[in-house]
């Protein structure tokens, strides 16, 4: 494999001119690299020490010589006081750490044992020691308020989750060594969501387990063998990170019960109602008590508040719609975790849907929330009495102003912790106690920070488009930009379309890396983007190649229009619905010098049948393909496929075989249309990977083949 890599190197090196800037700068301050991309610190999932003083979180170092990575676990003190160090250090995956109620150790999952397990270790440093040892594997460790339990995920096959434990893991064990040893490699369905992204379910499901704690003489280990709550067909976490709150299932307040998010019983394929739970510890039934029955939309994400009295989580309000607005409820919450009030709407009246959120004392909640191109962090308040359900936005401030992208979010003591990242700084933890400035205290980056030129963006927010609405772009110039010349410009669409570009950073699509290319960076906002009203995000359901077509052709004009952008160079690039409205652009328009199409929807009709999550085509399109067939013909590329002879506008397609979001066949079916009608074209495929690009060899390749395409087309030298 990394034979056949390095031969793609070197042919794409070979047929395509690269463009100067990606060699690797010198010791002094320069333009950003690939190789720099892949020599950032990589920091992530913070979590607050129960007095508030203490803060673990996970880095990841690459090694860009052997294309290799490992994660270890950092402690830093939350007053930023002390340096972090390094609790662990074994070469591999340390992840996800969690404090204790007594914040003396620290549980987190590894690799080490060469499968994915729970391990604990003191906070004040020593041996770790591995907590479970089964053969499905575990993760996502959460404690019991009484600290004598963690509950965990565990994927395995329903058939024997009835079972005692023992029992049920040797057969889970027997059966993964079986489907192993077999020589036929068929995989066999009887019903749908039998793959999801980038791997097949293979009948298993994700199930909570239970696994006792005793005190002995090395501190705490395990007291019996683990638990499954969650036994039967059912899985007991969301399948799909949509409906994901980053913390999908709690203890009750008496540690003897568990409250999670479980997929819908029935048609979870083509279903939205995820609905919260609770069973028992030692629960043995496969039919598991719903505290949400009332919402047929999704419910997700419980979090019990600091005093054990009340119960929050996430919900929608549209069945079927997976972008609907996230609404926070309330309600109070007996001992064993029952819900014993009607739920309160928090941010009834909240134009901003919620992200992730945690309760910063019995009274206050932090949640993030999309605003104007930002992820911003918003304080939450009960609303007042009088108003019920229908609460103001008297009860919602900005907890940070600061900007940025904000996530991973723990708090305790009224004390907050979180990363952020801006779109010229990767992710670092923070810390912020009341509306204080927040305080850096992972420093990760800023020796490498120091080195590059990294400008900052420009957000423009008055771009008129249809219905005298404004659309909000962001624009990062090259860095030694100079006024009096013309540059290239890559007009960037975002994916989702549900989505935006944010103030953020990102591995995957780093707009400071495009424009080190020495491109002017358009990245606008339109309709169908987030954090600029439900409405907005609404109209792009069942129009994708509608009013955000005509939104992104306004914007194309606008920059256009600017005195330093030369108008003959100017391509555009996308992913998922980005990667769509390439193809969209390419039927329509010859505007744009080429064009870059990543993981792309091509064609509707197909794309019906072979996607993982049907909920989502069948909502945008209004129902099932042989009910609305119109709808799935109105904006389908390929239905105007002649059209892209007509504007010969050259195309790089990437198109990945494990995307089962959208699968590999949509690449195909557009490189046929593009080669057949004699369209410069070429197509990149990445044969191990999903929708993203997440190797880090095949990462480098596809900024190669990327920057390459715009050299050759959209070249930064007009010589």
């Amino acid at each position: 494999m990394r034979n056949s890599i390095l031969l793609l190197t070197l042919l794409a090196m070979t047929l395509i001119p690269m463009n100067p800037s990606i060699a690797q700068g010198s010791s002094a301050q320069h333009s950003m690299t690939i190789d720099d991309l892949f020599r950032f610190d990589r920091v992530a999932e913070p979590a607050l020490s129960p007095d508030g003083n203490w803060v673990a979180y996970q880095l990841t170092k690459n090694n860009i010589e052997k294309h290799e990575s490992q994660t270890a676990i950092y402690l830093s003190a939350a007053d930023n006081k002390s340096p972090p160090r390094s609790l662990t250090n074994s070469g591999k995956k340390d992840s996800r750490p969690r404090f204790s109620p007594d914040g003396k150790s620290i549980v987190f999952q590894s690799n080490r044992s060469d499968s994915m397990q729970l391990w604990l270790i003191d906070v004040q440093g020593g041996e770790a020691r591995q907590l479970t040892s089964l053969a499905t594997e575990a993760s996502n460790a959460v404690w019991s308020p009484d600290g004598k339990k963690i509950a965990f995920l565990s994927t395995v096959l329903p058939e024997f989750s009835e079972l005692p434990f023992e029992a049920s893991d040797a057969a889970n064990k027997n059966a993964i060594e079986e489907q192993s040893k077999r020589p036929a490699t068929a995989r066999i369905f009887t019903r749908l969501f039998y793959r999801h992204w980038d791997a097949y379910v293979e009948g298993k499901r994700q199930h909570i387990f239970v696994l006792n704690l005793k005190q002995g003489p090395n501190g705490l280990a395990p007291e019996g063998l683990p638990i499954d709550a969650t036994p039967g067909d059912r899985d007991a976490y969301p399948t799909s990170s949509t409906f994901s709150s980053n913390e999908d299932f709690c203890f009750s307040p008496d540690s003897l019960h568990l409250i999670f998010t479980a997929v819908p019983v029935e048609n979870e394929s083509w279903s939205t109602n995820f609905d919260l739970c609770r069973v028992a510890i030692d629960n043995r039934s496969t039919k598991w008590p719903t505290l949400t029955k009332a919402n047929l939309a999704a419910d997700s994400g419980p979090r019990v508040s600091p005093d054990g009295g009340s119960l929050a989580w996430r919900f929608q309000s549209k069945p079927g719609c997976e972008a609907d607005r996230w609404h926070i409820a309330v309600a109070k919450l007996t001992a064993d975790g029952q819900i014993e009030s009607p739920p309160v709407n928090w941010t009834a009246g909240v134009d901003e849907s919620a992200g992730e959120f945690v309760w910063l004392n019995n009274e206050q909640i932090i949640m993030t929330a999309d605003q104007r191109g930002a992820q911003q962090l918003l304080s939450i308040k009960a609303p007042a009495a009088s108003t019920g359900n229908a609460s103001s936005k008297s009860n919602v401030s900005l907890f940070s102003t600061d900007g940025g992208l904000h996530s991973g979010l723990n708090a305790s003591q009224n004390v907050v912790v979180f990363s952020r990242s801006t779109m010229n700084q990767p992710a670092e933890i923070f810390v912020q106690r009341g509306r204080t400035p927040a305080i850096n205290i992972s420093q990760a980056n800023h020796r490498l920070l120091s080195e590059l030129k990294l400008p900052r963006p420009e957000s423009i927010d008055q771009i008129t488009i249809e219905g005298d609405r404004k659309m909000q772009m962001w624009l990062l110039k090259p860095p030694n930009f100079d006024p009096s010349k013309k540059y290239p410009t890559v007009y960037l669409v975002h994916g989702g379309p549900q989505g935006a570009w944010e103030d953020g950073w990102s591995y995957r699509w780093c707009p400071q890396l495009w424009a080190a290319q020495g491109y002017v960076v358009a990245m606008p906002n339109p309709r169908g983007s987030t954090g600029f009203g439900q409405q907005f995000v609404d109209e792009i359901s069942g129009d994708w190649g509608g009013k955000c077509y005509r939104d992104l052709m306004t914007g194309a004009d606008y920059v256009e229009s600017l005195p330093y952008v030369d108008k003959d160079r100017i391509a555009a690039a996308g992913a998922s619905f980005g990667g769509y409205m390439m193809n969209w652009f390419a039927v329509n328009t010859g505007r744009f010098c080429c064009l870059i199409t990543h993981c792309s929807v091509w064609n509707f009709e197909s794309m019906w049948g072979t996607t993982d999550e049907l909920w989502f085509d069948e909502f945008e399109h209004g129902g099932l393909p042989w009910e609305q067939p119109e709808k799935y013909r109105e904006f389908s590329p390929h239905v105007k496929a002649a059209a892209l002879g007509k504007f010969k506008t050259p195309m790089l397609v990437i198109h990945n075989d494990l995307d089962f979001r959208c699968p590999i066949g949509q690449g195909l079916e557009l490189f046929a249309s593009l080669q057949r009608q004699g369209v410069p074209s070429r197509l990149v495929n990445f044969p191990d990977e999903g929708h993203w690009v997440n190797k880090m060899p095949n990462s480098r390749l596809w900024h190669v083949e990327v920057f390459g395409w715009l050299t050759k087309y959209c070249p930064t030298n007009r010589d």
